[in-house]
């Protein structure tokens, strides 16, 4: 079945969709260095890396999708705008961001292709947002059901990557529309693998470190963060500590939420990778380590490029684009949708099994 991808980034969500027989044959994305890694990583697929709000890049989207006989349309919109993890909490900055109506534009692009089957994901935040339609304001559960209601099922569904095989907590909101008559079922919850499972046999590191390993080099850290991260146990925030805690230039304590300078846990799944993975000080991105015979614990870093990919789902000895730095590798990982939550997603259309 062929698909086109709108909001591609750099593919990280479409890794194993040639195993559910999905093809993804055009991907649109604004940012050129996406764009760029996307078609290093699948270089079949046609990349178009335009605006989708312009007329122009529907357009041209809409008659690669009719010439390759596109049955299947993916969305996946930035959610940057409405991330728990981002600064844009209020309701004001909320509909101020031009990022949270984008997916009005590949609505415009379902109504030219009529497709058996079109899914949006983003974060749960998502659906609580209201657009304009026929005079009033409506979440866009009802938006669909207006629109296409008569002519597709219609699933909404606030799904955990956790559940479904991903050393990662990460919830994310998934709408399903397909054709009736056809069928597309969600993927059973599965046993949490926790954070133990997927990479508590690999090497101890501290920062600046190498353990000959693929991808499993510690990033450098400024030493005072070390400092407090060699001084705090597993699942807990040095903000929590009584001497060795994050401190200003003049020896203060710093102030901050108690989910930063935060080691994550052995006998969980990661939680969700964010973004700014590459830093001590963001959200509960520190390696959860193992407690030493002086007192302190190990790992005082963030994971490894290799532990990244692995609870992310993706391959651990997968190259890192030349085109891109380690940290803007970490963005791109940090704002995808795990892989294997995608592709068990995609199992649940039944004609891809008969």
């Amino acid at each position: 079945m062929k698909a086109i991808s709108l909001f591609s980034g750099a593919g990280i969500g479409e890794f194993y969709l040639h195993r559910t027989g999905i093809d993804v044959v055009v991907a649109n994305e604004l940012i050129a260095k996406r764009a760029e890694v996307h078609s290093l990583f699948y270089p079949s697929c046609a990349m178009i890396n335009a605006d989708i709000t312009k007329k122009e890049t529907q357009s041209e989207i809409i008659r690669l999708a009719k010439k390759y006989d596109v049955r299947m349309v993916i969305a996946t919109p930035p959610c940057q705008g409405l991330s728990s993890a981002g600064s844009n909490k209020t309701e004001s900055a909320l509909y101020n961001d031009p990022r949270n109506f984008l997916i009005l534009s590949a609505l415009n692009i379902v109504d030219e292709l009529y497709p058996d089957y079109f899914i949006i994901e983003n974060v749960p935040r998502f659906q609580q947002m209201l657009f304009h339609y026929d005079g009033r304001m409506v979440k866009l559960l009802e938006l669909l059901q207006i629109k296409y209601g008569q002519d597709y099922e219609i699933g909404c569904d606030v799904l955990n990557a956790a559940d479904y095989g991903v050393p990662q907590t990460r919830y994310r909101i998934v709408y399903r529309m397909w054709r009736k008559g056809l069928s597309w079922n969600l993927p059973e919850k599965e046993s949490a693998v926790t954070l133990y499972d997927a990479i508590g046999n690999l090497p101890s590191l501290e920062a600046n470190e190498s353990s000959g390993l693929k991808n499993h080099v510690a990033r450098s850290h400024p030493q005072n963060h070390i400092e407090c991260m060699k001084h705090t146990p597993t699942g807990k925030s040095a903000f929590k500590n009584e001497f060795y805690f994050p401190k200003k230039p003049d020896g203060s304590r710093i102030t901050g939420y108690g989910n930063s300078y935060k080691r994550m846990r052995w006998d969980a799944p990661a939680p969700t990778i964010t973004m700014r993975n590459e830093i001590i000080s963001s959200q509960e991105n520190v390696h959860p380590g193992r407690p030493l015979p002086d007192g302190s614990w190990s790992d005082a870093r963030v994971l490894t490029l290799r532990e990244l990919l692995i609870v992310s789902s993706l391959p651990p000895d997968l190259d890192r684009p030349l085109c891109m730095t380690e940290t803007a590798f970490r963005q791109v990982i940090g704002e995808g949708i795990p892989p294997l939550m995608m592709e068990k997603i995609m199992k649940g259309i039944s004609e891809l099994h008969e």
